[in-house]
């Protein structure tokens, strides 16, 4: 096993809450099952908590920190890996692209702070074609709205582009306990494996994201208020749409069909 990196002080700059439990950190890296002939990237490594079981598994692991003051220690504790790359950078202009071999798929895996959680998983959405799947911790908040099915208070923009890509699975809850210093909130794990084959083939994928945005732009309004100008009352009847319907209450599938059926 790696020597532990060297005692770091928390950053709020960076919304820092590291993981210390060793029975959660047991439990996320069973989920995760890393395998020798896997590609992982760590986001947000921290200390290694995660880490040192992962390149432990012999697995090809490229991590990806911000904190440069963090970046020393993680060198000193896993660079003795042949199997481990630390990339100092931000992951929200990373190339993640730049990291697959030829055929290759990645395993993404990440302990995100809240304020870049949403974000990132729209740009890792964005390279679903390269991405196996993804193991993140988040607030329990944003894993219930990854996972949320419609009718769901949390069903919105950010769970039905991420289905529209990912099956979406809420493993388990984490409490404030298992970090230091102890979140406000409660976290959760969560996988999302994205689709291996389009499960919406021709779908105007840039359409339906104007479309969703546009139909939760004031979730307590109507369809026929939201999508003015967009899909016009006539469209939505045509296509069993009620337009004096919320958002909250369409399928993805319904969505879609909007999408399709513009003009653009």
């Amino acid at each position: 096993m790696s020597k532990k990196p060297a005692a770091h002080v928390p950053r709020k700059r960076f919304g820092q809450n590291f993981l210390r439990d060793e029975g959660v950190i047991s439990h996320i890296v069973s989920a995760i099952h890393p395998q020798p002939a896997d590609h992982l990237v760590e986001i947000g490594p921290g200390q290694g908590a995660l880490t040192d079981s992962l390149v432990s598994s012999g697995a090809q692991l490229d991590v990806i920190e911000l904190d440069r003051n963090l970046v020393p220690g993680l060198l000193a504790a896993f660079s003795v890996h042949r199997n481990f790359k630390l990339h100092s950078a931000d992951a929200l202009t990373f190339d993640f692209s730049s990291l697959v071999a030829a055929n290759e798929q990645l395993r993404v895996v990440g302990n995100l702070p809240y304020n870049i959680s949403t974000p990132l998983i729209f740009k890792l959405l964005e390279n679903a074609g390269i991405i196996r799947d993804m193991h993140f911790m988040l607030q329990l908040e944003v894993v219930q709205r990854l996972a949320a099915r419609p009718g769901s208070k949390h069903w919105g923009r950010l769970g039905i582009m991420t289905q529209y890509h990912c099956e979406v699975e809420h493993l388990f809850d984490v409490p404030p306990e298992a970090f230091d210093p102890p979140p406000k909130v409660q976290s959760a794990i969560v996988r999302l494996s994205p689709w291996r084959e389009p499960k919406w083939p021709g779908c105007k994928e840039e359409t339906l994201r104007k479309v969703v945005q546009a139909a939760f732009a004031q979730r307590r309004k109507t369809l026929r208020n939201n999508l003015k100008g967009l899909i016009d009352v006539t469209r939505l009847e045509s296509l069993g749409i009620d337009p004096g319907a919320r958002a909250e209450t369409l399928e993805l599938q319904q969505f879609i069909e909007m999408a399709n059926s513009t003009d653009d």
